[in-house]
């Protein structure tokens, strides 16, 4: 019989199929695992905007995780959105539970603080309603504005002196309790972009070159995809670098619903 390692995900559902929990059902299926989705919140939006955030109850997002929990094998965990900070306790809550039956149990937190527009994507205070899971997280995987956002709230946690901005939010974020910090950097300038690796005992950098336009779920698929590989028990520097190489072909690949953001193309290819 043929099985396949599955992902744990908490995410919202996005109507326009590029971001959210569809994202994170293809890129993780794309990669030979199997996706348990359980929704955190219900959103407005198209390709473009996000118009209103709308959380399940607490002990709904829990229920749906135990259920699945209860019969199948966990091999990784995702995490995007909470929708608020009622949710982001309820997920840490679950994690617990998960990690009592397997203590290295991989978690990878999206801190999905806005959209590309800037609209928010949770209810009240967005890093507030992340701060329970950042301890938890194996691997974190924010831009380079929400790294900066999440490590100007704890200005007290300081860097080595020698760090340039990106690696001191690094450097915060793992003081934090994540034991890996990836700072992508799409939303840099320049001809490429640049993401940065820090690690308990090692960093490095990847440079891919930069895509014209603009897209819709890129960190998403990537933290999904990373998830995937981790739930196959994939050592992490490979996972994060099979993981940005099989988002940046999705970006190469991608498609056209309307202007504006395009959707990445999340699906197999003879690199995966």
């Amino acid at each position: 019989m043929t099985t396949r390692a599955c992902v744990l995900v908490f995410a919202g559902v996005d109507p326009s199929g590029g971001a959210g929990i569809a994202a994170d059902i293809g890129a993780i299926a794309a990669l030979d695992a199997h996706a348990l989705p359980v929704i955190t919140a219900l959103t407005v939006q198209d390709n473009n905007r996000v118009h209103e955030v709308l959380p399940v109850e607490p002990d709904v997002v829990s229920r749906q995780a135990l259920a699945v929990a209860a019969t199948c094998r966990i091999g990784a965990v995702k995490i995007g959105i909470p929708g608020s900070a009622a949710n982001a306790q309820a997920i840490a809550h679950v994690i617990a539970h998960l990690r009592a039956q397997d203590p290295a149990l991989p978690v990878v937190l999206d801190p999905v603080l806005a959209s590309g527009h800037g609209d928010s994507l949770a209810r009240g205070d967005a890093i507030a309603a992340l701060a329970p899971l950042l301890a938890l997280a194996t691997v974190v995987t924010p831009n380079g504005p929400e790294a900066a956002a999440l490590a100007q709230v704890h200005p007290h946690i300081t860097a080595p002196a020698d760090a340039d901005a990106e690696l001191a939010h690094a450097h915060v974020l793992r003081a934090l309790g994540c034991a890996h910090v990836l700072v992508t950097g799409g939303h840099g300038k320049g001809d490429e972009v640049v993401n940065r690796w820090l690690g308990p005992d090692r960093r490095q950098q990847w440079q891919w070159p930069r895509l014209p336009g603009e897209f819709h779920g890129s960190g998403c698929t990537l933290a999904a995809a990373l998830a995937a590989l981790l739930a196959q028990q994939c050592p992490i520097a490979q996972a994060l670098a099979r993981a940005q190489a099989y988002t940046h072909r999705t970006l190469e690949g991608a498609y056209a619903i309307a202007p504006g953001q395009r959707i990445p193309l999340r699906q197999r290819s003879k690199g995966d």
